[in-house]
């Protein structure tokens, strides 16, 4: 149903569109008519054509026809299609076609005459397939007396007027019309300053004022108006003349009638030259051309109004100041002010004064170097009114006028001086700035100073000088990046000592504070507003901090005072130390031992025993021996002469004993500075061994062992050689383990037994325990108790002996290391996972029992359900034959 109805519907609109195309052809278009036009003027009745097939370019012919017949006037194709009355006119070009584009033309009629009132047509010759559509159209065209009247004033060439800037005047033009048809007048003031006409206020044919192009602000304000007077006079009044309107001006009158399609057409146009206007412009111009004046002279400026006014006017007056010429009135500072009443603003060091009519004088006194810069002035001309009150006609505005205040430079010399000078590194250097031959400084002038550095090059290179400090007019100190490190520290002070004299002075010299420095001495100036303005810098001649260097040198000296001596005894030495180009050198020494390599104490080889600093403070360095805490002595003999004693020496004492010496010089604040090092000759102890030679070894029995059980690891030690009581033997055992499969870690202390049965153990992060102890003279063991996993990786253990020589006196030799046992801790799959296998079957045992013991309970009493049997009836089968 709903199909059916949209095809219906859709029925009569294709009909209708195929009525359209069966319809569509060539269509030949002229305006409606009649046409209205004067007799005189220039006809053109425009023609074209649309919907047409074949070229694009198509071909039109003009007819004309007063009553019936037709006369052929001009053809676009057909040279000879034109009329034997029209030949003329179209030879000599009165008549002719214009084409605008291909599908139209205009028909031009030059100077149009009654004769020519009627029909004209326009036709198309057929270039379609098919013959549809029109192929001409016919327009009529109505011509008129010509009943337009433009003229100016009475006199027959325009008037002259010469006017001031800001004057105003009135034009006028008489415009009517007598013709019989209802149309309408379009008036246009227009002026010429050079060869182009410009609009300027229109009344057009619709009634409506229209302001030309740059115009409209005047417009709006009422400066240019249009007004209408008796007599179809239109008149044009100008207030307020700017220099732009000066010219030529002409009122352009044309003739308007409406046409049969209700717009607008033009039918003539007429103008004439009313007036030519000259604009006299009012200048302001600053009498004085640039300007040089000395410091607390008077500045004398003169602004002059240029104009030819004669009738009664004031002027109103404003000085500006400004630092740039291109400044803006915003930007620049006003100065003075003098209104039209000649009523003056107020200041105290500026006047300004009416000299004459036209001229106002401004007069700064006491000029400072702050007043240099540009003056301008800005007159306005105002003119009275009937009512009383006064207008401005007209506002100008000066060129800018350069003044250059030159400050009067007080005339001094500066001499620099260095009253200390360093001769060697961190003595102290002092350079005063003085102020010299000082003239014409009056109370207003103010000297500051700045110090400057200059390193010296030995080429010719030019180096920039680098500011030190700077002084503010108030005096303030401002540092420079170099010295305010060392300002702030007290290192540098910057002085004045009188009035005509800065000092600078180094307390501690240094090598980088080498150079040429000079000072700089400025003089300030005090203006009106107690501010102070550089007039003149002044440099001194440089002054050169410089002193020949030399390398410091020091040689030390090690001397051995006893050339023999046995184990036990004490040992001395002396260091004697020299040293040059160090000025007052204190020494601080520093005694080491280089142990041989077999020696386990020090991987490293070098020992630092004991040191004295350059105040003879004694420190201990390395030396660890508890049992012999005083038995190291290092005493200052003379000021360049040190010894050391080291009282019952031991065997492991054996090796290359130093001294190192560090020469230290004065330095800054109290302090001391390094100057240089230096190291003697070795010297050397050495025992000859004739005891007993010790072994190390480590064993286990069990090497592997279960997480918990117990690992037994032995530090058996055997001798060779003399043999001796047990009674003088003894030995300080130390355990080591390193937790890794290699030696790639660093071992770590389990526990250690000292000779004298001492047990010390580290702390352990696991569970299980440790146990050191002695078996035998000979035999150390060490247990672990409950082992766990990080318990494993190599062991090994560290023995010290320790031999009474034959004076009563306990030696320690070197220290044993002994190779190093893999301990390996495994673990007890069956106990490790015993006690969780039973908790398992135990749980899954009760949570079974558990399940049963529900799902008993609810098919017993939560499920229960009554269920009664259908009964049945009980009936025998029949048999067949029966049946």
């Amino acid at each position: 149903m709903g199909h059916r109805g949209l095809k219906a519907s859709c029925l009569p609109l294709f009909v209708l569109l195929l009525l359209l195309a069966v319809c569509r052809g060539r269509v030949v278009r002229v305006p409606k008519g009649p046409l209205i036009r004067v007799v005189g003027t220039e006809v053109e009745i425009p023609c074209s054509v649309s919907d047409y097939d074949g070229p694009s370019e198509q071909n039109f012919d003009w007819e004309f026809s007063q009553e019936t017949d037709f006369l052929r006037i001009v053809s676009t194709w057909d040279s000879t299609f034109t009329s034997e009355e029209y030949q003329n006119r179209v030879g000599y070009g009165d008549i002719k076609l214009r084409r605008i584009s291909n599908d139209a033309v205009e028909l031009v009629i030059r100077n149009i005459q009654p004769t020519d009132q009627g029909r004209y047509k326009c036709s198309t010759p057929s270039t379609d397939a098919t013959v549809q559509g029109n192929y001409d159209a016919e327009v009529q065209v109505k011509v008129i007396s010509d009943g337009l009247s433009v003229s100016g004033s009475k006199a027959r060439s325009s008037v002259s007027l010469r006017l001031s800037e800001g004057d105003s005047f009135k034009l006028h033009c008489s415009a009517i019309t007598t013709s019989q048809e209802h149309t309408h007048l379009h008036m246009t003031w227009q002026s010429k300053n050079g060869s182009t006409w410009c609009d300027i206020l229109s009344l057009t044919h619709e009634g409506k004022f229209q302001p030309g192009p740059g115009y409209e602000e005047r417009y709006h304000n009422g400066d240019i108006r249009l007004d209408t007077g008796a007599n179809d006079t239109y008149w044009l009044s100008v207030s307020q003349a700017l220099s732009v309107d000066e010219g030529v001006y002409r009122c352009l009158v044309s003739e308007w009638v409406r046409g049969a399609d209700s717009s607008w057409q033009k039918i003539q146009e007429k103008r004439v030259e009313i007036a030519s206007v000259a604009i006299q412009p009012t200048d302001v111009v600053i009498s004085t051309s640039n300007v040089s004046v000395t410091e607390r002279d008077s500045l004398d400026l003169t602004c002059n109004i240029t104009t030819d006014r004669s009738g009664i006017f004031q002027a109103e007056v404003m000085w500006y100041f400004s630092a740039s010429p291109d400044a803006t009135l915003s930007d620049a500072q006003v100065l003075l002010s003098m209104n039209h009443d000649s009523v003056v603003s107020d200041s105290t060091l500026i006047s300004l004064s009416h000299v004459d009519r036209n001229s106002y004088r401004l007069l700064v006194r006491d000029v400072d170097v702050g007043d240099s810069g540009y003056y301008f002035c800005q007159a306005a001309v105002w003119v009275p009114l009937h009512n009383g009150s006064w207008h401005k006609v007209v506002e100008r505005r000066s060129a800018p006028v350069s003044v250059m205040v030159t400050a009067l430079e007080p005339d001094y010399e500066v001499f620099l001086n260095a009253s200390k000078i360093p001769k060697f590194s961190d003595d102290p250097t002092e350079l005063n700035c003085r102020i010299t031959n000082a003239q014409d400084t009056e109370a207003n002038i103010r000297f500051t100073v700045s110090w400057y550095y200059r390193q010296r090059l030995r080429s010719d290179d030019v180096v920039t000088a680098e500011l030190l400090a700077t002084m503010d007019t108030d005096w303030t100190l401002q540092l420079g990046d170099r010295s305010r490190e060392q300002t702030q520290n007290g290192e540098i002070i910057f002085s004045k000592k009188a009035v005509d004299t800065f000092s600078f002075r180094i307390q501690w010299t240094s090598e980088s504070d080498r150079g040429d420095y000079f000072c700089v001495i400025s003089a300030w100036s005090r203006h009106r507003n107690n501010s102070w303005v550089k007039s003149k810098d002044v440099t001194s001649a440089s002054v050169s901090i410089f002193w020949a260097t030399q390398d410091y040198t020091l040689t030390v000296e090690a001397v051995k005072l006893k050339p023999f001596f046995v184990a036990g005894h004490t040992f001395e030495m002396t260091c004697k130390v020299s040293s040059k180009n160090i000025k007052t050198p204190r020494y601080s020494v520093l005694i080491t031992a280089e142990k041989p390599l077999a020696d386990q104490s020090n991987p490293n080889g070098t020992t630092r025993i004991i040191s004295l600093n350059q105040d003879s403070v004694v420190r201990l360095e390395d030396w660890t021996d508890q049992t012999r805490v005083d038995g190291v002595v290092l005493e200052k003999v003379q000021e360049n002469e040190f010894r050391y004693r080291m009282y019952q020496t031991q065997i492991s004492d054996a090796g290359l004993y130093r001294c190192v010496v560090t020469a230290w010089s004065p330095g800054g604040g109290g302090m001391w500075r390094e100057a240089v090092n230096g190291l003697s000759n070795p010297i050397q102890i050495d025992f000859q061994m004739s005891g007993p030679v010790f072994n190390v070894s480590v064993h286990s029995d069990n090497p592997t062992v279960y997480q918990g059980e117990v690992a037994d690891l032995w530090c058996i030690v055997t001798t060779e050689g003399m043999a001796l009581e047990q009674d003088d033997t003894s030995f300080d055992v130390s355990w080591f383990a390193v937790h890794s499969f290699a030696l790639d870690r660093e071992p770590v202390l389990l526990a250690s037994l000292d000779r004298r049965g001492i047990v010390t153990q580290s702390r352990r992060n696991g569970s299980s325990d440790l146990s050191l102890e002695r078996i035998s003279p000979l035999e150390f063991r060490l247990r672990v108790h409950g082992c766990e996993d990080h318990d494993f990786g190599n062991h090994y253990c560290i023995v010290t002996p320790w031999v009474r020589s034959a004076t009563g006196v306990w030696q320690r030799e070197p220290d044993i290391k002994a190779k190093p046992i893999f301990l390996s801790v495994k673990m007890d799959v069956l106990n490790a996972f015993k006690y969780p296998l039973l908790i398992g079957i135990g749980l899954a045992t009760v949570i079974g029992l558990l399940s049963c013991l529900i799902g008993y309970c609810s098919s017993r009493w939560c499920c229960k359900k009554e269920v009664q049997e259908t009964r049945r009836e009980r009936r025998r089968l029949m048999s067949m034959e029966m049946d």
